[in-house]
C-alpha cells in the first residue's frame, strides 16, 4: 500500500503543478497583443494541460484504490476530501474551457480575472491538506 500511497502522491504533484502554472500562463496570454505570442502560449497551454491532466487522473485512479482499501467505509473528512477533489476537477474543466476560448482567439476575461482565478487551488490545496494530516473530523 505505500507503493500506491507514494505513487498517489506523485500524481497529486504533477496535477498541482499544472494547476498553479496554467492560469498564470493565462495571465499572460490575456496581456498578449502578437500574434506569435498568441500562437506561443496556444502551444505551452495544450502541453502543459496534458501533463495536468495525467496528473489528475493518476491522482484519482491511486486515490480511488488507498480510499477503497484503507478506509472503507470512508470516514466524514474522507468525504469533505472528496467534495474538495471534486471542485478541484471542476477547476480543471475550467481551465480546459479556458484554454480553449484562447486557442479559437475568443477570451473575454482579463489578466485580472486570471491572476484570482489561479488562487482557487492553493485554498483548496490547504483545505485538502488539513482534512488529510489534522483529520478534524
Amino acid at each position: 500500500m505505500l507503493w500506491v500511497k507514494a505513487l498517489h502522491l506523485f500524481f497529486v504533484i504533477a496535477w498541482f503543478a499544472g494547476l498553479f502554472y496554467l492560469p498564470r500562463l493565462f495571465v499572460y496570454h490575456a496581456e498578449t497583443r502578437d500574434d506569435a505570442g498568441h500562437a506561443r502560449f496556444v502551444v505551452m497551454e495544450q502541453r502543459l494541460f496534458m501533463m495536468m491532466s495525467i496528473g489528475a487522473i493518476g491522482t484519482v485512479l491511486f486515490g480511488s484504490w488507498l480510499m477503497l482499501r484503507l478506509w472503507w467505509p470512508a470516514p466524514l473528512w474522507l468525504h469533505a476530501k472528496l467534495g474538495l477533489v471534486a471542485l478541484l476537477l471542476i477547476y480543471h474543466m475550467l481551465c480546459f474551457k479556458f484554454m480553449r476560448e484562447f486557442r479559437a482567439g475568443r477570451n473575454a476575461r482579463s489578466a485580472r480575472f486570471y491572476r484570482l482565478f489561479n488562487e482557487l487551488p492553493a485554498l483548496l490545496l490547504i483545505g485538502v491538506l488539513i482534512l488529510v494530516v489534522v483529520k478534524p473530523f
